[in-house]
């Protein structure tokens, strides 16, 4: 209708959409007619026919690390990492080892992405770029070819797009958790894959609702130093895999560079290992990959009535029972000094094994004794003093052993914090 019927104007109808009607499939209430339901009947296990998911290798090293050996067909990927932590760059780093790519440019036009993609050496022959965010025409516009195992679709990012049927701006709760569940949905029943681009907020969690981890099949971090270049990829939750594992990355200028011996990485020149004052060399496990760091420690004499306990890399709370630890066990006054742990190369640690390594490097510096050349040290250190077993000795002194390392100071070879710190010079 062109012309008004009440005002006589011409052109003046606006398009209102009204509400969403109840799901067919909900339940009436009581007093009304029930809906049908599904004829759905349990099924016994042994019925059940076991169908082998079929891998999708990335062709990068360390991603097929952390996914278990490739993407699994038709699985949605959450890639979380603060903004310019280089999720983009590793994505575009994958696009160069797949078919067919579309990707979903929210955030960045295409020439940006263009620039992004010469740096790296891409041509892109195989990739799509498709500017949008709305999640219908996304859907709509996803080429026909979700039959071939090499089909992927990459969303940067999921807090961009919105949908038509949600009354909410784009990036709040509403509107993420119902844009997924339409993409989810859509790969599931054609066989893509997803991989979708999440942001984290000043805590470091993902930004959106909890609910996204819970709908998606593998959740993967990437994380590191703002103004370092090494990155760290970690599977948090996995489906098809494990969930201990992490890759290990360096940004160069020319995009994401595998890292293939992490240990190399982390410690410093041959010359330099052993030779300064509260340095230590331990041995971490990072999934089933031994990974050799070094820990530093500074003790110095206190000028402020509550001495000071600075930590990088280490939990803070673990430095403070270690400090009691060793003034208890070997009488140390570190009452009145101020002490300093960090872990070279901006790497976190979180298991125990690092308990003795952290004890060391303090009364190392403390006393202003080196460590001899060559020595190794990993293992928790109880509340008396002992030190106690960890898991994966094997696997470290074998590592260790590969990287020239001749003394290893481990449960095996001592027993108390007492005995160990005999072995500085």
């Amino acid at each position: 209708m062109g012309k008004c019927p009440n005002c006589g104007e011409w052109n003046t109808f606006q398009e209102f959409k009204t509400p969403a009607s109840a799901h067919p499939n909900r339940r009436a209430s009581v007093g009304q007619a029930k809906l049908k339901v599904s004829e759905a009947r349990p099924i016994k296990l042994s019925e059940i026919k076991a169908i082998k998911s079929q891998r999708i290798p990335s062709r990068i090293g360390e991603l097929d690390r952390v996914l278990g050996n490739g993407f699994v067909q038709g699985s949605v990927v959450l890639l979380a990492g603060e903004p310019g932590i280089g999720k983009s760059t590793l994505l575009l780093e994958l696009c160069k080892n797949l078919a067919l790519v579309l990707y979903v440019c929210g955030e960045e036009s295409v020439e940006q992405v263009k620039l992004r993609a010469q740096r790296l050496g891409l041509e892109g022959k195989d990739l799509l770029l498709l500017p949008e965010t709305n999640v219908e025409a996304i859907i709509e516009k996803i080429p026909q070819s979700a039959n071939k195992s090499s089909s992927f679709l990459i969303i940067d990012s999921i807090q961009t797009l919105w949908s038509e049927e949600i009354d909410a701006y784009p990036g709040s709760i509403s509107q993420v958790r119902g844009c997924s569940q339409k993409i989810l949905e859509y790969a599931k029943k054609n066989g893509i894959t997803v991989v979708l681009v999440g942001h984290v907020t000043k805590e470091g969690a993902i930004a959106g609702p909890m609910i996204l981890s819970h709908m998606v099949d593998t959740v993967l971090f990437l994380e590191g130093e703002r103004f370092a270049d090494l990155r760290l990829l970690r599977g948090i939750k996995n489906r098809f895999g494990p969930t201990d594992e992490v890759g290990v990355f360096r940004m160069e200028e020319k995009g994401m560079q595998e890292v293939k011996n992490p240990s190399e990485l982390f410690l410093e020149e041959e010359k330099t290992i052993g030779k300064e004052a509260g340095n230590v060399n331990i041995c971490v496990m990072e999934g089933t990959r031994p990974m050799l760091l070094e820990i530093q420690a500074l003790v110095t004499q206190s000028a402020l009535a509550v001495p000071r306990r600075v930590v990088n890399g280490v939990d803070y709370n673990r430095v403070l029972l270690l400090t009691a630890v060793i003034q208890k066990s070997l009488g140390i006054p570190l009452y009145n000094q101020d002490i300093f742990v960090k872990v070279a190369g901006g790497f976190k640690v979180s298991e125990p094994a690092v308990d003795l390594g952290i004890c060391l490097s303090i009364i190392s510096s403390f006393k202003n004794q080196p460590m001899p050349l060559k020595t190794c040290v990993f293992g928790e250190v109880g509340l008396l003093g002992e030190v106690r077993r960890v898991g994966g000795e094997e696997k470290r002194e074998k590592e260790a052993k590969k990287l020239g390392f001749k003394q290893i100071l481990s449960p095996k070879t001592v027993k108390s914090l007492r005995e160990a710190a005999k072995a500085l010079k």
